[in-house]
């Protein structure tokens, strides 16, 4: 009978296998912390990615902000207000003298009839000054400038057109638009402005393609502007509204009175905050002895708050 031999396990062998344990050992513990290293420098990278897209997302936000910042007209109004109180006692006095003669005057033109408003820068030419200054200062308050709107509509139109512009202030339609324009108000404010009352002008009748009412229907007797317009205008031509959206009690209902003034709404803007926009087509003459059988136009005045 063969008798197995026992494996040599003296102290040599017993260091030897020692070693090699701790080497192994030594192995699987530099892989798992190699391993967790590579777990950690991963959701450091992801974090990195992350924190890059929140500072973008931040900055975003915070341009976007400085942005709604820059047009809100609340905060203009309250750096206007700041700037004012900075100014010497007399300047603010005189600022505030300024502001009050604008609304004054504001009020006048919205409740008397254009005659009576001409009669007035007639006898005051420095109101007109007064109120064209105040309403300038009121025109940086706003988000828009409806006026441009109308600008970059008509600009889409053929240059062949003839446009009137009723109530036009300085004259910026004119000196924009390729077309020909006849500009319109009760006091000429430079070479391009013809001075009349807008209920009565020059222009032949049915010869113009485009009548602009832009915050001009002003006055008692907004139907002597409308019917002005209708007899100016050429069959299909167009009337074009820009007005104070607080000044309409039902906007359906002044689009339906328009039918009797021989005008049918063929597009409107309703969606900005402040202004509605509105385009009218003639379909029929309509004569200004008829005016007693048509319903009266009325809009409510606008007018400016006390700051």
């Amino acid at each position: 009978m063969k008798v197995k031999k026992r494996a040599n396990t003296g102290p040599a062998n017993k260091n030897q296998n020692t070693e090699k344990r701790k080497d192994y050992r030594k192995k699987n513990a530099e892989k798992k912390k190699e391993k967790n290293q590579s777990v950690v420098n991963k959701k450091e990278g992801n974090q990195s990615v992350v924190d890059k897209k929140d500072n973008k997302n931040l900055s975003v936000t915070k341009m976007k902000a400085s942005q709604k910042i820059d047009n809100n007209p609340k905060r203009m109004n309250r750096k206007k207000q700041r700037e004012l109180w900075n100014l010497p006692l007399r300047e603010r006095m005189m600022t505030h003298l300024k502001a009050s003669r604008f609304r004054f005057i504001n009020e006048q033109l919205y409740t008397n009839d254009s005659n009576a408003n001409k009669k007035l820068f007639q006898e005051d030419p420095s109101a007109f000054h007064a109120y064209h200054e105040g309403y300038k200062n009121q025109v940086e308050k706003w988000p828009m400038n409806p006026v441009d709107v109308i600008i970059k509509s008509l600009l889409k139109m053929p240059k062949e057109h003839i446009i009137a512009d009723f109530g036009c202030g300085e004259a910026k339609i004119a000196e924009t638009v390729p077309q020909t324009v006849h500009s319109f108000d009760l006091v000429a404010a430079n070479e391009k402005v013809k001075e009349c009352d807008i209920a009565n002008t020059p222009l032949l009748t049915g010869r113009t393609n485009v009548v602009v009412f832009c915050l001009s229907l002003m006055g008692s007797n907004l139907s002597d502007y409308i019917l002005e317009a209708n007899r100016v205008l050429i069959q299909g031509g167009i009337l074009k509204i820009a007005e104070v959206e607080s000044r309409f009690e039902k906007i359906e209902d002044f689009i339906h009175q328009m039918k009797s003034y021989g005008f049918v709404n063929t597009w409107k803007d309703l969606s900005h905050n402040i202004f509605y926009f509105m385009d009218f087509k003639k379909t029929k003459d309509v004569s200004k002895t008829d005016a007693k059988k048509l319903p009266n136009l009325l809009l409510k005045s606008c007018m400016y708050k006390k700051r």
